[in-house]
């Protein structure tokens, strides 16, 4: 009977101790950091598909958006923020809030469809944003661009979902190397990073976007392959993203894999690990 007890014990001081360590995962999920997995070319060469990296929520406070979904299309759960904190939508207070700035790499909910996207903040409240000839304009003035040599890839399936890249060399086939023109562009404020381009297309020459009172501006690096602010949302775009709707700044890289699945180690890219992102 003693040995029943000591077992029964056993069982529930592991059950304890499993509900213990969810609860405080879930606890720093939510107030600190949330893991991201990038799965699209859209921010190349910035991040490439298969990075890992945690997004920092403490860099402009708290919201909604804040809470943590959960998303595991395999076994159809598609739990969203505001299913957890729904209570909190609609506000553009936000709890130890701090203004995101330009050139900032950001984690933001779509303001229609509630997924995650990683963009960079291109825009504020009140810019005039709008791209001419493939060179952006921020409040009538262009960015400053140099040439910084040619961006190379494989051209190959990349990441889980087996995404090809675009390749301003045209179609290379199976294997073959994969070319795009790489600049630096230096944003108002001096914030430097690269961009990439593959041809010209109706996203190069756009109207002129005034950002409202509230709400941001966001671009992918890798302009010609990034569904972005240039788009309308009920054009399948992102349109103009609301304060509430900012997850948080993504600083560093912890982990990266080219492979179909992190398990394939031999597709480590060890360079990337603890990378920081400009």
């Amino acid at each position: 009977m003693a040995e029943k007890t000591s077992a029964l014990h056993s069982v529930l001081e592991t059950i304890k101790t499993i509900v213990y360590a969810l609860l405080i995962a879930g606890i720093f999920r939510t107030l600190f950091f949330q893991p991201f997995w990038i799965p699209s070319g859209s921010m190349k060469d910035t991040l490439l598909i298969g990075d890992f990296l945690f997004v920092n929520k403490m860099a402009y406070g708290y919201s909604y958006a804040s809470c943590p979904s959960i998303v595991i299309p395999r076994f159809g759960v598609d739990v969203g923020s505001d299913d957890f904190c729904g209570w909190a939508k609609g506000s553009d207070k936000r709890l130890f809030g701090s203004t995101p700035e330009r050139g900032d790499v950001v984690v933001f909910q779509h303001p229609t469809s509630g997924r995650d996207f990683i963009k960079r903040l291109i825009g504020l409240p009140g810019d005039r944003i709008q791209m001419k000839d493939g060179v952006l304009h921020i409040n009538e003035e262009p960015v400053q661009l140099r040439d910084a040599g040619i961006f190379r890839e494989t051209y190959e399936q990349q990441g889980p979902q087996g995404l090809r890249p675009r390749c301003e060399n045209g179609a290379v086939g199976e294997g073959g190397t994969c070319l795009k023109s790489r600049l630096i562009e230096t944003l108002p404020g001096g914030t430097e990073h690269a961009i990439l381009n593959i041809t010209t297309q109706s996203s190069d020459n756009t109207r002129v976007y005034t950002v409202p009172e509230g709400q941001f501006f966001f671009m992918g690096d890798n302009r010609d392959n990034s569904t972005d602010s240039r788009v309308p949302q009920n054009l399948g775009g992102v349109g103009f993203v609301p304060l509430e709707n900012i997850v948080g700044r993504a600083d560093r890289i912890m982990f990266s894999s080219a492979g179909r699945s992190m398990l394939y180690f031999w597709t480590w890219r060890a360079d990337r690990f603890f990378k920081g992102i400009e």
